[in-house]
């Protein structure tokens, strides 16, 4: 039986000089110092570039070294992370920091084994930092890159198992060769996120390897990858309530574990299956957390969509005469400096600039007509 990848070796050539022409810049490809490259690596997990760049200038600026990564504390660490979401990724850095620290006596790992062993650290990561900071022959097998050989390829299957992701590494070691294995990675990768995009018609035109891709000399492109069906998110209704009592806002802890865990929100409670959250409902929650709500001064709404959960939330932002032992009481600037306050959240914090009027300037009472913001 031929092997239906023999074809590569051309397109895959082609890449390392296309990357070095054609590449991006990019702040995390200035050099290929490990924790550069760890940090971005991490970062770009699930978030757009665009999103990333300024999070990682603000992360080196405040954390320059692995060293002073290891040794920060949570607090200050999350709100570095503030927004990014997926707030485990920045704990296991923490962790992995520690590891090379303590244990390592701050060296990087430089083997593909020794990288992937590092706490939150898996094979496409480890693939990526191997062969773009160590040149070790090391597939770095993501998104992008699976996009890419399914269409040079016609890859038939199901690009979402870890069976094929593997069959993919395998498929491309051969071609890491010494003094191209971090371009060729590079390569793959900047092709998928710039030419044969994940979202919308693949840039065929733009493309220095369609006349070995496979799928476009069949015409069906457009086909590739294979994806496996999706499940459904499940939906969470939530109530939201922004207590001020003074010059201070209310704010708890998410339980150590689960979603979101150990990062900061405001009040919430979810809803039974059908209920309608209104502000006399709000209220009732509010005095049951003794809170003692005086007015209703806004109201507004967002959804936050998660991997496999959608919360539907209505938040209501009351002045309370009371400050509940249940919750921590902070300022506004308490809140933007020391809180990390997850993206679910975030948009609610508008509501906070408004004083003892609402959103169009009339007061409005718990017991009903605030405004829409």
């Amino acid at each position: 039986m031929s092997n239906p990848f023999s074809d590569l070796s051309t397109a895959i050539s082609l890449l390392p000089a296309w990357y070095r022409a054609n590449a991006r810049a990019l702040p995390w490809r200035a050099d290929t110092e490990p924790y550069h490259v760890w940090l971005s690596e991490i970062m770009l997990q699930q978030t757009r570039v665009e999103a990333v760049i300024g999070y990682y200038n603000r992360f080196l600026a405040a954390l320059p070294t692995v060293r002073e990564l290891a040794a920060v504390n949570e607090e200050a660490l999350l709100k570095l992370w503030e927004g990014l979401g997926y707030y485990s990724r920045a704990r296991n850095l923490k962790k992995a920091a520690e590891v090379i620290v303590n244990e390592l006596g701050g060296a990087f790992p430089a083997t593909y084994e020794e990288i992937l062993s590092l706490p939150g650290v898996g094979p496409y990561t480890a693939g990526a930092i191997a062969s773009i900071c160590f040149e070790q022959p090391a597939p770095a097998v993501d998104g992008n890159v699976l996009r890419v050989f399914a269409r040079l390829t016609r890859f038939g299957e199901s690009i979402d198992t870890d069976a094929a992701k593997k069959q993919v590494r395998e498929a491309l070691l051969p071609f890491y060769t010494p003094g191209q294995c971090g371009a060729l990675t590079q390569g793959l990768m900047e092709l998928g996120a710039t030419v044969c995009i994940p979202n919308g018609a693949p840039k065929c035109g733009l493309c220095p390897v369609s006349a070995y891709c496979a799928a476009y000399q069949q015409g069906d492109q457009d086909r590739f990858p294979v994806r496996g069906e999706k499940k459904r998110r499940k939906t969470v209704h939530k109530t939201v309530l922004l207590l001020r009592c003074g010059d201070r806002y209310a704010i708890k802890k998410r339980p150590a574990r689960g979603l979101l865990a150990g990062l900061w929100e405001f009040p919430n409670a979810d809803l039974p299956a059908g209920e309608v959250p209104t502000p006399e409902t709000a209220a009732a929650l509010a005095s049951d957390w003794g809170a003692r709500p005086l007015r209703l001064i806004a109201r507004s709404a967002y959804t936050h969509i998660f991997t496999h959960v959608e919360w539907h939330m209505q938040a209501f932002f009351m002045e309370c005469g009371d400050q509940p032992g249940c919750f921590t009481w902070a300022t506004a600037e308490e809140l933007a400096r020391d809180y990390a306050l997850p993206s679910a959240f975030r948009p609610f914090a508008a509501l906070l600039q408004y004083g003892d009027e609402g959103p169009e300037g009339s007061p409005s009472g718990c017991s009903g007509n605030a405004s829409d913001s």
